[in-house]
């Protein structure tokens, strides 16, 4: 019996009963393959439940790339931020409440959905810092770097000034190289969008190259606007904030849920990694990552990848759908596609030079799963170019456990890559042997 009959006992049939009829790879990279949408009653629920991991364990590698726990027994760890000196901040974040997300059948669904993956546990509501003071990959200091936060996601530091983005607001605070902690209160640079839905809770930030705006991701307050658009106003958005003044516009719209965000070196394009919309079967919608043109429009709710039209919502925008782009680059359907770092500086083999590191956090509405693990997509001249590599995999057991599930990705000091595991609490080191 599927995972979906335990939980649903009677729904089981109708939970379990849709199964991908493509492969995972179908749905991945610049041409994906979109087949008709599936439409049932109760959405696929397909959960690998979370257990830690066996002891001397760890994500594999098939590049002879060495993995070793940069830090251990942390608190749900989603989210990194390296800064100058080296220390390595980490968000130990959840949802905050959000009693209006959690009403009806679907609420119910979720709540179990999320406990039994392993995100059912209350926010820490903390950044802390680790230090890796020898540079072996591990990591020989850790302090509480900043708490009483509301549910932290996004970190980017500007001159001395630190932003945090929680998920209702982004402060700043005064920093100086090397500080271990922050005690002095912050100021609040800006209100998001939050509530007691807040279905898409994490906010992400990334400072422009000459460090005078902040990009801002806030994701839909729901699926496809079954809510109705009053509650999305201004979400579902890369924002763009001014570091100055805290007045802001939108960047770039129509994104369900954008989270990862980074710089392309040759283009100078921002990008971002987008979560797509669920309950039209396991093989869609692809998630997908992109570079974002300021102004542009990108689907959400009215159509998916381009202009392939949501009939679910009503009353559709022609016009909208219209002016709809295209993603560039398919990352797999319910692959929860987060983490999106970079290569620029990493010291790992060659084949890892020029391209971007995604974290994927994995499904729990496919069948069978996708994602859970970290790959790379090759860049060539700004650009996509190719399939992508798996760089780790390993935390899905194969009894169908989540051992891990990689979140946030970043290039440490030394060139290694971080990852961010937010089910088995631990920051994986990743580096060339």
């Amino acid at each position: 019996m599927c995972v979906g009959g335990l939980l649903f006992g009677s729904l089981a049939l109708i939970a379990c009963g849709e199964v991908a009829t493509l492969p995972a790879t179908a749905g991945i990279g610049p041409q994906a393959v979109l087949p008709a949408p599936q439409h049932s009653l109760i959405p696929t629920v397909n959960i690998a439940p979370a257990k830690a991991w066996p002891a001397g364990v760890t994500p594999q590698s098939d590049y002879g790339l060495r993995v070793v726990a940069f830090a251990s027994n942390l608190d749900h760890p989603r989210w990194l931020y390296v800064l100058p000196n080296g220390d390595v901040l980490v968000a130990e974040t959840n949802a905050p409440p959000k009693p209006d997300d959690a009403k009806g059948i679907k609420g119910w669904v979720m709540g179990l959905v999320m406990k039994r993956a392993g995100a059912g546990v209350a926010s820490a509501n903390r950044i802390t810092l680790l230090r890796d003071s020898n540079g072996d990959g591990v990591a020989d200091q850790r302090s509480l770097f900043l708490g009483g936060l509301n549910s932290p996601f996004g970190m980017a530091l500007v001159g001395n000034d630190l932003y945090i983005a929680n998920s209702d607001a982004i402060w700043r605070f005064a920093y100086k190289t090397g500080d271990l902690q922050i005690n002095s209160a912050g100021n609040k640079l800006i209100d998001l969008p939050a509530g007691a839905i807040n279905h898409h809770w994490t906010k992400n930030i990334i400072a422009s190259q000459d460090g005078s705006k902040l990009y801002v991701t806030v994701g839909s307050n729901s699926n496809v606007a079954e809510r109705g658009m009053e509650v999305e106003a201004e979400r579902a958005a890369i924002w763009e904030v001014d570091i100055k003044s805290g007045g802001h516009r939108i960047f770039a719209s129509g994104l369900r849920n954008p989270v990862g965000l980074a710089w392309e070196p040759q283009s100078g394009l921002l990008w971002t990694a987008v979560n797509e919309r669920d309950e039209l079967g396991s093989d869609l919608v692809p998630d997908y990552m992109t570079s974002l043109r300021d102004g542009a429009f990108y689907g959400w709710p009215y159509s998916y990848y381009g202009q392939h039209i949501d009939q679910r919502v009503q009353p559709q925008q022609p016009a909208m759908v219209a002016k709809a782009i295209a993603p560039d680059y398919a990352l797999g359907a319910h692959t929860a596609s987060l983490g999106l770092a970079n290569a620029q500086g990493n010291t790992l083999p060659a084949m890892f030079a020029n391209g971007m590191f995604v974290g994927q956090h994995g499904s729990w509405n496919r069948r069978p799963h996708s994602g859970y693990k970290v790959i790379f997509v090759p860049f060539e001249g700004g650009k996509p170019s190719g399939m992508p590599i798996d760089v780790l995999t390993g935390f899905l057991s194969k009894d169908g456990f989540a051992y891990g599930r990689p979140v946030g990705v970043f290039i440490d000091k030394w060139g290694a890559l971080l990852v961010a595991d937010d089910v088995g609490n631990v920051i994986w080191h990743v580096s060339a042997k």
